[in-house]
């Protein structure tokens, strides 16, 4: 009996430990648009590249963490951003850049031609993975 149980608690500890060395990637939205938000003082209107809109009820804001933001706390802010639409036109998901990474990913005089969104996928993924990099320390 004595045996058996060491036997479990072997297996049970080497599961454990590499189930926590394993980390999760996240792959870049492939359907995103970059746009610099500006957030009224009463979200959910929200002005995308100088165009008034509204966020979606129930919309995700996430930031450089990938934690979620609740639209009030970015009340009265610019942000650069991609986001996505939902299927009734409203913006639905936000994820928050940095000024470096929004001129990357071709915020900043887009030409719209097939190659620079394609290059923007690139560059979306780059930088989610050196995000996740970034967190695993």
């Amino acid at each position: 009996m004595k045996r058996w149980m060491q036997a479990a608690v072997a297996a049970l500890a080497l599961v454990t430990a590499t189930s926590f060395a394993q980390t999760v990637m996240r792959d870049a939205p492939k359907d995103v648009k970059p746009a610099i938000i500006a957030v009224s003082a009463t979200p959910p209107i929200i002005t995308v590249d100088g165009k008034e809109d509204r966020l979606s009820p129930g919309s995700r804001v996430r930031d450089r963490n990938n934690m979620l933001v609740l639209s009030g706390a970015l009340a009265g802010k610019t942000l650069y951003t991609v986001y996505r639409r939902d299927p009734s036109g409203l913006v639905h998901e936000v994820w928050l850049l940095n000024e470096e990474e929004y001129a990357k990913v071709g915020g900043k005089g887009g030409d719209g031609n097939p190659e620079g969104y394609k290059r923007f996928a690139e560059l979306l993924d780059l930088i989610w993975k050196a995000r996740a990099l970034v967190m695993m320390r």
